[in-house]
């Protein structure tokens, strides 16, 4: 039986399950806490997502969607072209607000990483949304005219999951601008091989390596 046609319940739904499992756990999840945090009827999350894994997949795609249209915000804002030093802001920027307005969003996904070690077909389905998700910053990056290869935006990804998990997990009000613009140039650094401020060439004018056309 295909799902409800109602895009917003669905979001909502799925918005639901990213603050219940942010807020109490991976155990705290259930059809029936997702009906109350989103003030539905008991029985409106089971109607759309049949099952627990259908409801742990939709949050973590939730996740992705909501992280995307911030991306996008951002980029929009600070323009193009923009060099290192523009990159290191925009990365420390988001840093620093995923870590304290959105801390529950990525608490989700680090508990639904841990559940995925257990539940394979979780796995895959994170396997997928993480190649979407690197795909999209590539063409991200592209956007704003910056020659980063694929294997320096992937290394960033990584580098930003690791210091967002450990900021997130810890106390919001350590979360300082100074902090995460810190960890940006490190990151930044470290994964381009650039001194921190330097311009970074347009698109097109790096030295040739495995890029894709995506973000």
């Amino acid at each position: 039986m295909p799902p409800p046609p109602n895009v917003r319940r669905r979001q909502a739904l799925a918005d639901a399950a990213i603050e219940v499992l942010g807020r109490s756990g991976i155990h705290g999840l259930s059809h029936r806490a997702v009906d109350e945090r989103a003030g539905l009827p008991a029985g409106t999350a089971s109607n759309y997502f049949r099952s627990r894994d259908a409801l742990l997949r939709a949050a973590a795609e939730r996740v992705v969607e909501l992280h995307q249209a911030d991306m996008r915000e951002a980029n929009g804002l600070a323009g193009a072209p923009i060099d290192t030093g523009g990159l290191i802001e925009l990365i420390a920027g988001s840093l620093h607000y995923s870590a304290t307005a959105h801390r529950a969003r990525y608490l989700a996904i680090y508990e639904l990483n841990l559940e995925a070690t257990r539940r394979p077909e979780l796995r895959r389905a994170l396997d997928t949304v993480a190649r979407t998700t690197l795909d999209f910053t590539v063409r991200q990056h592209r956007d704003l005219g910056l020659a980063t290869t694929r294997e320096e935006v992937q290394t960033l990804v990584t580098l930003f999951g690791g210091a967002l998990l450990n900021l997130a997990a810890g106390p919001p009000e350590e979360v300082t601008p100074e902090l995460t613009r810190t960890l940006a140039r490190a990151m930044v650094t470290g994964a381009m091989g650039r001194t921190a401020g330097d311009g970074c060439p347009p698109a097109g004018e790096s030295e040739p390596g495995p890029e894709s056309g995506l973000s």
